[in-house]
C-alpha cells in the first residue's frame, strides 16, 4: 500500500489532490460526477462578506491550450454559503478549505470570524490575489508590505489555519511569499491566473467585458511549476501548487517542485472525473517507482 496521505499546517489529507478555487463551485456541482471523499480537500468557491453579482458579460473565453475568465468573484455571501454549502459537505469524508474574498482587510476578517466555529471549515484559502476584482484583490497581492499586513491582520481573527493564495503577476514571487510567510501564514498556494487579454479581430472589439481576464490552463503550467519550485526554495511552510493541470504528471512535477498538495482547476471544466484520474494515476506512479509514501517526493528533483 502507498501512503498518500500530506500534511498541511496540522491538518491531515488522505492525498495531495484538492480543486482549485472557482473551478468546482462548492461541491455541490460536481457530486453527481466525483466521489468528493476521495478526494484530498474540495476547495470552494471564494466567499466574501456580502454577495458579489460579479463581472458583466461575456467574461470567459476560450484560448489555445487554456481558457480566460473574468468572472470578478461572483458569489452568495457567507450567510448562504454557511447555511446551503457547508451542510452540504457534512456528509463527505473530505477536508474542506473555504477560500475568502474580499475588497478590503476588514471584509476578510468579517468572513474569517464567520467561519471561526464552522467545525466543517479546515482551512482558509486567502485569495488576494484575483486580477478581476477592481479594488482589493490583486492590489493587495502584489506589494510585499501589503502582503504581510492583511496576512498579520487575518490571523488574528482566524481560528483555522491560513493559506495565502499568491498572484504570479509581480516580478519576483518569492518577496510575496516570503511576506506571508512573515505575517504569519501557514502556507500558501500558487499560482493564482495570470493577467491576459483576447480581441475579436472582425468585431474590433474586447472578447470578455472587462478586457483583461485571468488566463489558466496547460498553458501556464510551465510557469506556475518554476514559480513553485522557487517558492519552496524561499519559505519553509507548505506550499500548494496549482496551474494547468490535466495529469497525474502534471500533478507530480508541483510535487517534485516542492508542494505538498496539489490542487486542480481550468481541468475540471473539460473532464469533471479529471481529480479521480489524476489521484489513481499518482498511486500508479508510486507503485511503478516503488515509493512507499508520498512525502519522499516533495521537492524531490535534483
Amino acid at each position: 500500500m502507498c501512503n498518500m496521505k500530506v500534511n498541511i499546517a496540522g491538518v491531515e489529507l488522505k492525498n495531495p489532490i484538492m480543486t482549485a478555487s472557482g473551478t468546482f463551485g462548492s461541491g455541490i456541482e460536481y457530486s453527481e460526477f466525483v466521489d468528493l471523499s476521495k478526494l484530498g480537500a474540495v476547495v470552494t468557491k471564494g466567499v466574501a462578506n456580502v454577495p458579489w453579482p460579479g463581472n458583466p458579460t461575456p467574461r470567459v473565453a476560450e484560448i489555445p491550450s487554456g481558457m480566460m475568465n473574468a468572472i470578478g468573484l461572483q458569489n452568495p455571501g457567507i450567510d448562504t454559503f454557511c447555511s446551503r454549502d457547508l451542510p452540504f459537505l457534512e456528509k463527505y469524508d473530505t477536508k474542506v478549505v473555504v477560500n475568502v474574498c474580499g475588497r478590503t482587510t476588514e471584509d476578510y476578517c468579517e468572513v474569517v470570524e464567520r467561519l471561526a466555529d464552522e467545525k466543517r471549515a479546515d482551512l482558509l484559502e486567502i485569495n488576494i490575489s484575483c486580477p478581476n476584482v477592481k479594488c482589493g484583490g490583486i492590489s493587495f497581492g502584489q506589494n510585499p508590505a501589503s502582503v504581510e499586513a492583511i496576512t498579520k491582520e487575518i490571523k488574528r481573527h482566524a481560528k483555522q489555519p491560513v493559506i495565502m493564495k499568491l498572484s504570479p503577476n509581480v516580478t519576483d514571487i518569492t518577496e510575496i511569499a516570503r511576506a506571508a510567510e512573515a505575517g504569519g501564514a501557514d502556507a500558501v498556494s500558487l499560482i493564482n491566473t495570470l493577467t491576459g487579454m483576447k480581441i475579436d479581430v472582425r468585431r474590433r472589439s474586447f472578447v470578455i467585458a472587462n478586457k483583461t481576464g485571468g488566463v489558466s490552463g496547460p498553458a501556464i503550467h510551465p510557469i506556475a511549476v518554476r514559480m513553485v519550485w522557487q517558492t519552496a526554495q524561499a519559505v519553509s511552510i507548505p506550499i500548494i501548487g496549482m496551474g494547468g493541470v490535466t495529469t497525474a504528471e502534471d500533478a507530480l512535477e508541483f510535487i517534485l517542485a516542492g508542494a505538498s498538495a496539489v490542487a486542480v482547476g481550468t481541468a475540471n471544466f473539460r473532464n469533471p472525473q479529471v481529480t479521480m484520474e489524476v489521484i489513481d494515476g499518482i498511486e500508479a506512479y508510486m507503485k511503478e517507482q516503488k515509493v512507499g509514501d508520498i512525502r519522499e517526493l516533495i521537492g524531490a528533483v535534483r
